[in-house]
């Protein structure tokens, strides 16, 4: 069975400023002609289709379309919610969807209910493990205990019972939206860290042939049969060097990989990050492949220049974010403010914050607990609110 293994779409979303809507248009309909011409047999969409739970309306005019595109080519399609979606807004008329052969998975009550599909060597059990928000799902799957792991763990239970019932030789696909152990992050990932542990090993998937994964947004494979499509199109400077692609993916009759193939997706325009002095940038012929790029510039100037992005542009057109590190013997004591909070948790921020009004003096065990508590509880009422409506 080929499957085209996507994520992560991000409907609605700009980079900069710069409006994305056609590129993403662009994307879908490369989505369906691939589907079309490379005979793929189910697309796979594992989560965070719009960038916000409520989405503008031309976004959700494009999703309509792809989706109405999808049916009409025959492609059956499997599609779950992920952390920045709204689960119970994507899955309206689900129901209904599902008779044109698109399958919305987006309510946790339906994971050990897969979509199964048929090929020459018999059935396959695609389940759909929606993104999990552990503090509101963790009693309805029986969940030993807090935290993303063992709401995964409780899931795949369900998935594994399932399957078992099942009559041997079925093969087996999972689709999750999470971060899994192994994986590269980029600065565009909304964090989804709660009581400061966010990863899950691989192993948690074990028992199914295949798991398409989405949230992190570099294309990876973290084994064989655990891989991450990532993002069609980049949505940070950090995602400079990544190559955006979509998995086309062959399942043999024993459920093995038995081809594995990366699908480009169009590049509305390449990202470039440059850095060093103004003069120096506006200067260097080695930068002429650039000036069509989308450009972060980083300054080293000692003194800032006069109008630096008045003067970038006149060379590159498209630059779009411009950032001050000025040269300096001592860099790491005069680092800025978003340098020393890059990469950190929104938990070990706060730590760090008491620690350092206490003079040192970090939290207790039972201070920690309760400050992971609040993070949670405003998670829990964040996503409360956006289920009913609100944001």
């Amino acid at each position: 069975m080929r499957l085209l293994h996507t994520s992560d779409w991000h409907l609605g979303r700009s980079f900069h400023r710069v409006g994305l809507l056609d590129a993403q248009a662009a994307f879908l309909d490369h989505l369906v002609a691939t589907a079309r011409d490379r005979e793929v047999d189910a697309v796979l969409v594992a989560g965070d289709v719009y960038d916000r739970a409520v989405p503008p309306l031309s976004a959700v005019a494009l999703f309509d379309r792809a989706l109405h595109r999808l049916a009409e080519a025959g492609v059956p399609t499997v599609m779950i919610s992920g952390n920045h979606d709204s689960a119970r807004r994507l899955g309206v008329g689900a129901g209904l969807l599902d008779r044109a052969g698109i399958h919305l998975r987006t309510d946790p009550a339906g994971i050990g209910t897969p979509v199964v599909l048929a090929d020459a060597h018999g059935d396959v059990a695609l389940y759909g493990l929606p993104y999990l928000e552990p503090a509101l799902v963790r009693e309805r799957l029986g969940a030993a205990k807090p935290g993303h792991e063992a709401v995964l763990v409780a899931a795949m239970d369900r998935v594994r019972a399932d399957l078992a019932a099942r009559p041997a030789g079925t093969r087996s696909v999972v689709l999750a939206h999470a971060f899994v152990a192994g994986g590269a992050p980029s600065d565009s990932e909304r964090d989804i860290t709660v009581g400061g542990v966010a990863a899950v090993p691989t192993t948690v998937f074990d028992g199914v042939d295949y798991v398409a994964l989405g949230h992190l947004h570099g294309s990876q494979a973290l084994t064989p049969r655990v891989r991450y499509s990532g993002s069609p199109l980049a949505y940070s400077f950090s995602e400079t060097d990544h190559r955006k692609t979509m998995w086309l993916i062959d399942l043999g009759a024993d459920g093995e990989v038995a081809a594995a193939e990366r699908v480009d997706c169009p590049v509305p325009r390449p990202l470039a990050r440059l850095r060093g002095r103004l003069e120096d940038l506006l200067a260097d012929p080695a930068h002429d492949r650039h000036q069509d790029s989308w450009i972060e510039a980083t300054l080293t100037d000692a003194v800032r220049p006069h109008d630096p992005m008045a003067r970038l542009a006149e060379r590159f057109p498209h630059t779009l974010h411009l950032v001050f590190d000025p040269e300096r013997a001592d860099t790491e004591s005069l680092a800025s403010y978003a340098q020393r909070l890059r990469g950190r948790s929104d938990q070990q921020i706060a730590e760090d914050f008491v620690s350092h009004v206490r003079v040192g003096a970090g939290l207790d065990a039972a201070e920690r607990n309760v400050l992971y508590g609040a993070f949670d509880d405003v998670r829990v009422d964040t996503a409360a609110t956006e289920r009913e409506g609100g944001r």
